[in-house]
């Protein structure tokens, strides 16, 4: 709203009359305040606040501002409730009844000022042009014009920018009644007032952003659910609007003598071409249904389907603007479209699917910024004008991207033939123009070359994505060699020489310069998809990357430059997507790529990342071997260099003993003589030495990944089993395989598993001696010397991870990072070995873990001859000191990584054997280290002593340890998370000492919600079963994947997810349903050590001041409750730890819990239900309490549930009711006689939502009288942040006047013959 322009005092005035006005509506109208709208709408003369009738925009016509202001508020109020909740629910319905009831008045006089204001407009348009034309007709300009000329000039500007203003503002209001009121507000048509209509005209209206504003109108409108009728009215009146839009354009161009597709006109529509295409998008995108239930359109004839049709191709053509932003917001649209399977078979978006993957091709390559910096592209303008800078582009690029990938494997499938000649069309033109890197801007000075930047490089790597995504998503028949309807067969003549054509074209290709050579190699990845069906070109191919792999710098350099190592990176990167793809098709030349392999290996060029990139390559070819033995042989020929390494003397010297190992990463040395370590010629020495142990292992473990990986997907899934049959997954099965499986049984799939008796030996040495040094008496020494320390610290990237990160900070080592922040002004990039133990430590650590939960994974663990290396692997692992003195970093690797692992691959006959010596230890451990971490948090809510120490007070804390002994020394260890900084900066100290805290408890929560079936794999197992029990009703549906696919070609049964299930993975699932019944019964009922530590621990996470941890731990719960809950041992700690933990969470209302209180609440009633009704529920607390009846022989016992065995089912009762959760009730100030009614609630109403908030309302009294009794150290929720005082009233209430309206009564007619009530008010007068 607003007066004259620049009369900022009275637009300030007419905004809050406007506010006062809404605020009183709200309240009164329409029962109390019935003549509210007339007494608004009526003009001035007749007491109103609404202009007279013609009058001229100006002061005449600040009421109607008033008026229009005043209906926008009242309609957000009413209306938005997500952001505006001061009104009640009942109240607001009343509003909206009165609204609508008396739209005949509000809208008519909205239309009427409308059109006379945009006519003001046009008129003054026109004769502001007629006075340019009669000026320059006389030779005269606008500053040439006489006072008299002026004056009447003037008055045309104002009067246009008068009315205009006053445009935009009915146009606000329209926009709120657009997207809030009845359709037919804005879609009916009556005594020539056509709302629609007007807004479509007011497209060609650029003045004051009116056509922006218009645009935006329709935009609400696309977004809301319209009829049939509704949907196809805009979509036929959509294109001859724009179309009339567009010529208005012109015409304002050619009269300013201006080009309309000069970059100038372009800059200054961009908001509105921008909006336009958004909302056209919107529209199509909101109602796909009414494209696909369409018959004439699905038989791709009739006027909706040209109605579509043409909307369609204004959508395409519009994308040919040399904005992307355009492209951007019709994204969404075209890969919808293209994913709906009824919409893919009509004829509707074939016509446009080359103007539209031309478009994002074209838009796809990188604008170079440094053109736009320094004025040098054709469209800088534009483009400065779609994006704030650099970040913001490159922001919208990445998202375009991630996009556009979706879009060119749909149309590729969809339209083969049109994908592959517009993208063969495109790198011919693009090779051709850029064949030797032409233009040649943008040099290296030093040689010569392209860079990065140069045209050439910009525009190959833009054209990559689209050829991987094309040759991805192409259906197979297109180029293979089957036999096809006619249709396909002619198709598949003009794609197959094109492909053809296209690979020679890219194989062919010899640039000479670096960038162009990384291009080319990026080019000959995405033909990996071509391969597959076509390898003529492939054995080129690959001998290409491998050549690149040994490129050189031109000049020779003694290191490598920047730009060589990404080629090198890019080229083994590239291999090892090759080989996974197409594997099979590599077999014939193995011994040639063998001896290639060999010879890069052999030339001590290659750094380690090229080495481990060659081994991935040659495992993977391996394992398309059809021999199992010479598959395995041909594996361990290909890492024997690597086993070979671990085994030498030196390596094995170095692990014998903590002492050799720092000796051997030059930290002895650094005790002695602390120069050493940035000594050159020293640093390269360990530098390398460190470098042959880690690069043999990381080595073997992408190995070992990748043969993984491709047992996997062998026809038997990777099981022991030489063949599959089909299997009933719901019937009770044995597996001979569900046991120890010789190596050579498992090697039949996976080729790696021969190697496990060589390597593991040295992997174990190797972790024993890194725990070593983290013993406490052994970092006592450390600590206390200058240069020793930093081995301890954490990395300068775990620094930057535990940094608030946002996109201007460009990693560790860019502007904000943390490199140099550990070691003060050194980081790991400087000859120096300071910064570089920390991480190399990290580097070991976790790839000994890796490996570890390889060798479980491999099930090589497991296998007989491994049988006498058990006891030292479980030594080594579970050594009391080890455990004790790993930081809470290291164990959550160790969990993750290991631990995880190997609960989820042990065979279920095989868990008291094996899992019993790991998990004992490791859960015990846990509970007492939890319970330091946390405890004093939790009792002081200070996080001071969990500071980690730092460079000033290390020898300090060192010295500590004889004095106070490794007990409590361990006590202060974990409170700080065992982390030492070196010269962090204390704010990222104290956070990385906190996400090491928290990352610990949520590792734990996640790894108990995926080894009891919550998450992950065993959870898709379980969906895949409640899907086909589901679906046993209906055959038809289990047969389908989801509708929204792109491609459904799945023939036969479907996982939950959508992808195909195989007979191989019915197997696999049937085991692992197996496991997941076995495994949650041995973790709570078969070891007590197990079982009772785990319980504590997962009963303490609830009250730790982490939302994550607890509301997953809450999932955790239910699943022990459904396991244990009728087991007589469990009653004390579930219904008195358990029950008083979680209602100590809620009564004390922490603010750290926010947002989990209905979970916790939910254990709470879980516990109620199942120890004292002898009521169970649904898995996971959903559901009613289902009540069990009492025992016939006993009253005062219920009788067990019929699924007490089956946790997954619901689980079983306590059938003798416990009174321990009675006795915490009544200890936190609960009455007996409340504790009754409380349980007679519970029993009489047992849905899950009155038995939840029956106990909220105790628990709310509870938690009032405690608040200022009972203390809490951590900070406590406010009443509108809590869930027990956050009831969400509305300020302005329902009135009690009972709203009755005339289209009530009309529909009453006839119906009810007795008059309203006394307390109603007479719809006659209300709206008579």
């Amino acid at each position: 709203a607003g007066a004259l322009p620049g009369d900022g005092s009275r637009r300030i005035l007419a905004i809050k009359v406007a506010s006062l006005l809404s605020e009183l509506a709200l309240r009164e109208f329409p029962q109390r305040w019935q003549s509210f709208v007339s007494d608004m709408l009526s003009p001035v003369s007749n007491g109103g606040l609404w202009c007279e009738k013609g009058a001229d925009a100006g002061d005449a016509t600040i009421g109607a501002k008033i008026c229009l202001e005043c209906m926008k508020l009242i309609t957000e109020d009413c209306t938005d409730s997500d952001f505006n909740s001061k009104i009640s629910t009942t109240r607001r319905n009343d509003i909206l009844l009165g609204m609508n009831e008396m739209s005949s008045q509000i809208l008519p006089p909205i239309f009427e000022l409308l059109s006379k204001q945009f006519g003001d407009v046009v008129s003054s348009k026109a004769t502001l042009q007629q006075m340019n034309q009669y000026l320059a007709s006389n030779g005269r300009t606008v500053a040439q014009m006489t006072q008299d000329e002026q004056v009447q000039y003037q008055h045309q500007l104002d009067r246009r920018e008068a009315a205009g203003s006053l445009v935009v503002d009915i146009l606000g209001t329209i926009e709120k009644f657009c997207g809030s009121m009845p359709l037919d507000w804005m879609f009916k048509v009556e005594d020539g007032k056509d709302f629609v209509a007007a807004l479509l005209h007011l497209l060609q209206e650029n003045v004051a952003n009116i056509q922006v504003l218009a645009v935006a109108c329709l935009q609400q409108l696309s977004m809301r659910k319209l009829d049939e009728n509704q949907f196809f009215r805009l979509v036929s009146s959509l294109p001859p609007a724009l179309f009339e839009a567009s010529n208005a354009a012109a015409l304002r161009a050619s009269e300013r003598g201006v080009d309309p597709n000069s970059i100038d006109m372009l800059v200054e529509q961009l908001k509105f071409h921008r909006s336009l295409s958004k909302m056209g998008s919107t529209l199509v995108t909101a109602h796909l249904a009414h494209i696909t239930a369409d018959k004439n359109i699905a038989s791709g004839k009739g006027p909706k389907f040209d109605a579509v049709s043409n909307y369609l191709r204004l959508l395409s053509e519009m994308m040919s603007h040399q904005s992307g932003v355009i492209c951007g917001e019709q994204i969404n649209t075209w890969v919808g479209l293209l994913r709906d399977p009824a919409i893919v078979r009509t004829k509707v978006l074939s016509p446009h699917l080359g103007r539209v993957l031309t478009a994002y091709m074209n838009h796809i390559v990188k604008v170079n910024w440094d053109d736009i910096y320094e004025q040098e592209h054709p469209y800088t303008a534009l483009i400065e004008g779609s994006w704030d800078d650099n970040d913001d582009y490159n922001e919208w690029l990445g998202n375009m991207r991630s996009k556009a990938s979706q879009l060119f494997r749909a149309i590729a499938n969809m339209e083969p033939e049109i994908s592959v000649t517009i993208v063969h069309s495109k790198l011919r033109t693009m090779l051709n123009a850029h064949y030797n890197g032409e233009p040649r801007d943008r040099l290296n000075l030093a040689n010569n070359e392209l860079t990065v930047k140069s045209t050439a490089c910009i525009q190959i790597e833009g054209a990559t994505q689209p050829l991987d995504n094309i040759l991805s998503g192409m259906p197979s028949w297109v180029i293979d060699n089957g036999s096809y309807d006619e249709k396909r067969m002619k198709i598949r003549s003009i794609v197959q020489p094109l492909l053809s054509e296209l690979a020679k074209m890219i194989v062919s290709w010899t640039p000479s310069d670096l960038w162009l050579k990384f291009r080319r190699t990026t080019l000959l990845e995405a033909l990996k998809h071509y391969w597959k069906y076509e390898p003529s070109t492939l054995p080129q191919g690959v001998d290409s990357i491998l050549t690149y792999l040994s490129t050189k710098d031109n000049p020779p350099r003694e290191e490598l430059s920047d730009d060589v190592i990404s080629l090198r990176k890019k080229c083994g990167v590239s291999l090892v997507a090759v080989s996974k793809e197409v594997p099979h098709l590599l077999v014939p030349w193995l011994a040639q790529l063998s001896d290639s392999a060999k010879t890069l290996l052999s030339s001590g060029d290659l750094s380690p990342t090229n080495e481990m990139h060659l081994y991935e390559f040659l495992s993977c070819v391996a394992t398309a071997v059809e021999n199992p033995v010479d598959r395995s042989n041909f594996v361990a020929d290909v890492v024997s260099n690597s086993i070979q390494k671990i085994a030498s003397q030196s390596i094995q010297r170095s692990i014998q003993s903590p002492e050799n190992f720092l000796a051997f990463l030059g930290i002895a040395q650094a005790g002695t003589d602390p120069s050493c370590v940035a000594n050159p010629e020293f640093v390269r020495k360990v530098t390398a030495d460190f470098s042959s142990l880690f690069s043999s292992l990381n080595q073997l473990l992408s190995v070992g990944k990748r043969c993984h990986e491709a047992a996997r997907k062998r026809a038997n899934g990777g099981l022991p089993v030489e063949r599959l049959t089909d299997i009933d997954e719901s019937a009770a099965q044995n597996f001979p395989d569900e046991g120890p499986v010789s190596i050579s049984d498992l090697a039949m799939n996976d080729p790696f598993v021969p190697l496990w008796p060589k390597i593991l030996p040295t992997l174990l040495q190797v972790l024993d001696v890194a725990f070593q040094v983290w013993h406490p008496e052994c970092q006592a020494v450390l600590l206390r010397n200058s240069t020793q320390r930093y081995v301890l610290a954490i990395s300068d990237d775990e620094a930057f991870l535990a940094t608030k990160q946002d996109s201007t900070v460009k990693g560790v080592f860019g502007k904000g990072g943390t490199a140099g922040s550990i070691v003060s002004g050194i980081d790991r990039r400087d000859l120096n070995l300071k910064p570089r133990w920390s991480g190399w430590f990290n580097e070991l650590r976790n790839t000994c873990f890796q490996l570890l939960g390889l060798l479980c994974v491999q099930r090589v663990l497991y296998a007989p001859e491994m049988s006498s290396l058990y006891p030292r692997f479980a030594a080594v692992m579970t050594n009391p000191n080890h455990l004790q003195s790993l930081e809470h970093r290291h164990l959550t690797q160790y969990l993750k990584q290991f631990i995880e692992m190997m609960m989820m691959s042990c065979p279920a006959t095989m868990y008291q054997t094996h899992l019993t010596a790991i998990l004992g230890p490791v859960f015990e451990h846990l509970q007492l280290r939890f319970q330091y971490t946390w405890g004093p948090i939790i009792a002081t809510g200070q996080v001071e002593q969990s500071r980690p120490i730092t460079s000033d007070n290390c020898a300090q804390v060192a010295d500590q340890l004889a004095g106070i002994g490794a007990k409590s020394w361990l006590k202060a260890y974990y409170q700080r998370s065992g982390l030492f900084v070196g010269d962090l900066d204390s704010v990222t100290a104290e956070a990385a000492s906190e996400k090491a805290r928290v990352e610990l408890t949520r590792t734990f929560a996640d790894m108990m919600q995926t080894t009891l079936a919550l998450k992950g794999v065993w959870a898709l197992v379980l969906a895949n079963k409640a899907k086909e029990e589901a679906s046993k009703k209906n055959v038809a549906k289990s047969t389908r994947g989801p509708k929204s696919r792109v491609v459904n070609d799945n023939k036969g049964p479907s996982n939950a997810d959508g992808t195909k299930r195989t007979v191989a993975q019915r197997h696999i699932d049937a085991r692992f349903l197996n496991r997941i019944d076995k495994l949650c019964h041995f973790l709570l009922l078969e070891n007590e050590q197990i079982a009772g530590y785990l319980v504590l621990t997962v009963i303490q996470c609830l009250e730790y001041p982490d939302a994550y941890t607890c509301r997953r731990c809450t999932r955790v719960v239910h699943r022990i409750l459904e396991a244990v809950a009728w087991v007589e041992r469990y009653t004390e700690i579930l219904g008195s730890r358990l029950f008083s933990v979680a209602i100590k969470t809620i009564v004390t209302e922490p603010k750290w819990a926010v947002g989990t209180e209905w979970d916790v609440i939910n254990v709470i009633r879980d516990i109620y239900d199942r120890l004292v009704l002898g009521q169970y529920l649904l898995p996971g607390g959903q559901g009613p309490g289902l009540q069990q009846n009492k025992d016939p022989s006993n009253p005062t016992r219920f009788e067990q549930t019929k699924v007490v065995n089956n946790p997954l089912q619901g689980g079983g009762i306590s059938v003798a009711p416990s009174d321990a959760p009675r006795r915490v009730l009544f200890e936190i100030g609960m009455s007996e006689q409340a504790i009754i009614e409380l349980e007679q609630k519970l029993t009489t109403k047992r849905s899950a939502k009155d038995q939840k908030d029956a106990l909220k309302d105790v628990l709310r009294v509870v938690a009032e009288r405690i608040k200022h009794s009972v203390g809490s150290s951590l900070e406590r929720a406010s009443e509108n942040e809590g869930l027990l005082h956050n009831t969400k009233s509305g300020v302005i209430e329902a009135l009690p006047e009972k709203l009755v309206t005339h289209s009530m009564v009309k529909k009453r007619e006839g119906a009810l013959s007795s008059q309203p009530d006394k307390n109603e008010i007479a719809a006659s007068h209300l709206f008579g």
